[in-house]
């Protein structure tokens, strides 16, 4: 433990002063390369016990940064989640970290062959503001479990938040094993730069691109979660009320500033109105009112807040129908905001090209599959897809015929939080994986072992070629 440990600011930090942390991690890391099991374990669980010990002044924190967030959803999706997954990962460690065996083609018997998990040494994490706890804990959890040192970049829209972890980091790691930096965007181009020996970025598309770029002239491995306008497709079988409050629960989940939220939504035609009727329902239900609500999450910036009205303002222009799900105005002196739902919308608005990440809601109708499959497949490939329906033979349609990261069934979202599965989108909406066994294999490195005995049974193919050689090969390649 080390309270001594630098938290900077984009302030006073430098390139100098980056190059420096990376300097003596690698440094650390060069005494420990390969920590046992037990180690291991004890860094997930000075982690969880920090999270514990310290979870509502975070809370505390990510409420000032926000100006209002559910407590409860905190407690879900940003402290549940992580203590579930360290629980999990102690859990599978071990087998994880087992050398694998491997088979060996009868011509180069005797001897083993073996897959050793190495840890890829010093790992660079790039941190969002919708989940800045759980999006920065859950890859270091990850790149500790593999056995990495890690320095996390958090985000400048978090300030309380991302100071708070900054210290705590700190007073729970050494700097040169885990660190914090925080600062603005030139802090973040200097950040993405170093020579990683992985980086693992969560955020916009549009940054992706320039966290690759600047990764690859280093040759730097980059894991890239992204996001992207994932779908819902609501199927004629599934109860048009109990989908409504399904999606609502969802999409009313921090603001809708979540990478897997419901996007966009496909219904039947005749069911259109039935669903906004019921989408209202469920919302009034869970939010009698928004105005001080403490179950509401806010909207995180002004900015945000702007850009979300202008693409609405942009879509009405153009033919959109735009209804509030309450007539309540907003005047508690938050960023609360009450969702929309938009209809007669087309593919050029806005809303229908960006991932919408926050409290709006495009509404779609179709009369068959087929229209859906396609014009889901004529866009970018999602993170996420979301189907509600019972039909098998639907369902594997569209397992079948769409690309996207996961593909979730009657639900929304809540395949991030099931541990044992891959994390991950595909093209426009990411780059690799991790969560599970995945992550573990994301920050380790694969290195083959082969081992050969005394006698050399290779010695049969040895030149000067012909007889015997001729003869041998003749048995493998006939065989």
């Amino acid at each position: 433990m080390n309270t001594a440990a630098p938290a900077f600011t984009h302030a006073d930090l430098s390139a100098e002063q980056l190059q420096g942390l990376l300097a003596a991690q690698r440094a650390s890391y060069g005494k420990r390369p390969m920590p046992s099991v037990g180690e291991r374990k004890a860094n997930l669980q000075r982690l969880k016990s920090m999270l514990l010990k310290h979870q509502d002044a975070l809370m505390d924190a990510m409420t000032a940064d926000f100006s209002a967030r559910s407590r409860h959803e905190m407690k879900l999706a940003e402290i549940l989640s992580m203590t579930e997954m360290i629980d999990y990962l102690c859990k599978r460690l071990a087998k994880w970290m087992k050398p694998e065996k491997r088979h060996l083609a009868l011509h180069m018997q005797p001897g083993k062959a073996r897959v050793y998990y190495q840890p890829l040494g010093v790992v660079g994490i790039m941190v969002p503001f919708n989940y800045p706890l759980f999006l920065a804990l859950g890859p270091l959890a990850t790149a500790l479990a593999a056995g990495n040192h890690a320095m996390i970049k958090m985000p400048e829209a978090t300030p309380a938040t991302s100071a708070l972890l900054a210290e705590l980091i700190a007073d729970t790691f050494s700097a040169d094993h885990v660190t914090v930096v925080n600062g603005g965007p030139a802090v973040a181009a200097l950040f993405s730069s170093l020579p990683f020996d992985h980086i693992l970025f969560t955020g916009a598309g549009s940054i992706g691109k320039h966290v690759m770029r600047a990764a690859a002239e280093n040759l730097t491995p980059v894991t890239l979660e992204l996001g992207g306008k994932s779908p819902v497709i609501v199927a004629d079988d599934f109860d048009i009320e109990e989908a409504a409050r399904r999606l609502c629960f969802s999409k009313s989940m921090n603001a809708g500033q979540t990478c897997v939220a419901p996007d966009y939504i496909f219904l039947p035609r005749r069911k259109l109105d039935a669903f906004k009727v019921a989408y209202k329902k469920a919302f009034n239900t869970f939010y009698p009112t928004v105005n001080n609500n403490p179950d509401v999450t806010a909207v995180i910036s002004d900015r945000h807040n702007q850009r979300l009205q202008g693409w609405v303002k942009e879509a009405q222009a153009q033919g959109a129908l735009v209804e509030p799900v309450t007539d309540e105005v907003v005047t508690d002196g938050t960023r609360r905001t009450v969702t929309q739902l938009v209809t007669n919308v087309t593919r050029d608005m806005m809303l229908m090209q960006e991932e919408i990440f926050g409290p709006v809601l495009p509404l779609l109708t179709y009369d068959s599959l087929d229209e859906v499959i396609r014009y889901v497949n004529e866009g970018d490939r999602p993170l996420a897809l979301y189907y509600f329906g019972f039909d098998k033979a639907q369902q594997q349609r569209v397992l079948d015929e769409t690309h996207s990261g996961a593909v979730v069934f009657n639900e929304t979202m809540f395949h991030v939080a099931v541990d044992d599965l891959p994390f991950g989108g595909i093209g426009p909406s990411g780059m690799g994986q991790y969560h599970g066994k995945e992550g573990f294999l994301t920050f380790s490195k694969p290195k083959s072992v082969l081992y050969k005995p005394r006698f050399n049974g290779m010695k049969m193919l040895y030149p000067p070629y012909g007889g015997l050689v001729d003869k041998v090969l003749g048995f493998l390649i006939g065989k």
